[in-house]
């Protein structure tokens, strides 16, 4: 095989948008063959190449090698599973299911490990972010005692969320800002910190919006070695903040405004403590600003890879694997503000999703009677206005 046939579904913004770079030809030896979409307005868009008006349909029709879903959330699994087994190569958005228990479901359909399963966590291919991860790997700013990351700039207006009746409900989404909004900053958090051994949140839902699922979350974590974490994110402040503050026993990093600064102590902050004679000292330092190349290639930089991995072995950026642990840093957060607990890594994944099927149950968006289905094979419901 020369090239890489691949068909869409779903064709929203992220799906069309896609498709552009595609047709475009912005990905060496991926091609375009086919679309997928419920709604018919949608599919005119991309008259270049055949459309199906279900993803079902363009599995089977022979057309495609790989497939790229860009569904609304709860289609990340069924769909994902039906291409699995049809011998599909699999890209899927982020995030891939709603839910630890609907992620492992999807993952454990991905038993030809010669089908290559990726997850569009684009930020991986970030130069900021790798190059904080190496130095995080590398031993560089020591063992890390307290992360900080504020992310407010992700505003929102309501009509933003009056844009389609699926958003900001259990069962269109399965939540909100942490579903929606921050994935890829939750796997980013797992991919450079590994993921916590304990997590407290308290979330605002509906805080700034009409809306039923979580706009404001404020979230604590401690890992296993002792060191913290805060995660702060809302979709309801403006000017927003997006800053990363490190502690480690070496210094001190910040990420913000696309600068990366290290205030490196010269001598560990621990040792320090224990050796000096004085009783308000604090370790003699120097700072640099340590430069990135740029924010990487992004979606494009990831279909290259999902590409070349297919065809030439290439490791993957972001296997889909990998994704079940942003599902559950967000379920976590929502699990310990549902129950008002601190939660325990890993969760319970059919706790939790009895806990969601509850909240779908109760959802407003039944109680105003919009048309509800089953998907999943695990009755969940989800609004069918796009």
């Amino acid at each position: 095989m020369s090239k890489v046939r691949i068909g869409i579904v779903g064709l929203g913004n992220m799906g069309f948008g896609h498709a552009q770079q595609l047709l475009a030809g912005k990905i060496s030896r991926l091609e375009l063959s086919a679309v997928a979409d419920t709604d018919p307005v949608k599919l005119k868009r991309v008259p270049q190449v055949k459309g199906f008006a279900s993803a079902d349909e363009m599995i089977a029709s022979g057309l495609i090698d790989a497939i790229l879903i860009a569904t609304p959330h709860y289609d990340h699994t069924t769909i994902g599973i039906k291409a699995l087994r049809a011998g599909l190569h699999v890209m899927v958005e982020k995030p891939i299911s709603v839910h630890r228990a609907d992620a492992e479901r999807l993952i454990a359909a991905h038993t030809n490990k010669k089908q290559v399963f990726a997850a569009m966590f684009n930020q991986r291919t970030d130069h900021y972010y790798i190059k904080i991860r190496n130095l995080i790997s590398s031993g560089e700013l020591g063992e890390i005692r307290r992360v900080n990351w504020i992310i407010t700039n992700w505003f929102r207006t309501e009509r933003y969320y009056s844009s389609g009746g699926w958003r900001a409900t259990w069962g269109g989404e399965g939540g909100g800002v942490l579903l929606n909004q921050c994935p890829h900053n939750l796997d980013l958090f797992q991919w450079m910190f590994g993921l916590p051994l304990k997590v407290r949140s308290h979330l605002g839902f509906g805080r700034y919006h009409d809306i039923e699922v979580e706009d404001d979350v404020t979230a604590y974590m401690q890992f296993r070695n002792g060191a913290t974490g805060v995660f702060i994110t809302s979709t309801g402040e403006a000017p927003g903040t997006n800053r990363l503050e490190i502690t480690a026993e070496r210094g001190k990093l910040v990420y913000e405004d696309d600068k990366i600064t290290f205030t490196r102590n010269e001598q560990e902050m621990s040792k320090f403590s224990r050796t000096t004679d004085q009783a308000f000292a604090t370790p003699a330092t120097w700072t640099v600003s340590i430069p990135a190349i740029s924010h990487g290639g992004q979606h494009n930089e990831i279909l290259q890879n999902f590409t070349d991995a297919i065809l030439d072995g290439k490791p993957l950026v972001a296997p889909a694997a990998e994704g079940i642990h942003s599902v559950e840093l967000a379920n976590s957060m929502l699990l310990s503000a549902w129950t008002d607990s601190e939660v325990t890594l890993p969760i319970d994944g059919k706790k939790y999703e009895r806990l969601l099927k509850a909240k779908i149950a109760e959802s407003s968006t039944k109680k105003k009677k919009k048309k509800i289905v089953k998907v999943s094979g695990d009755d969940f419901a989800k609004s069918l206005v796009k």
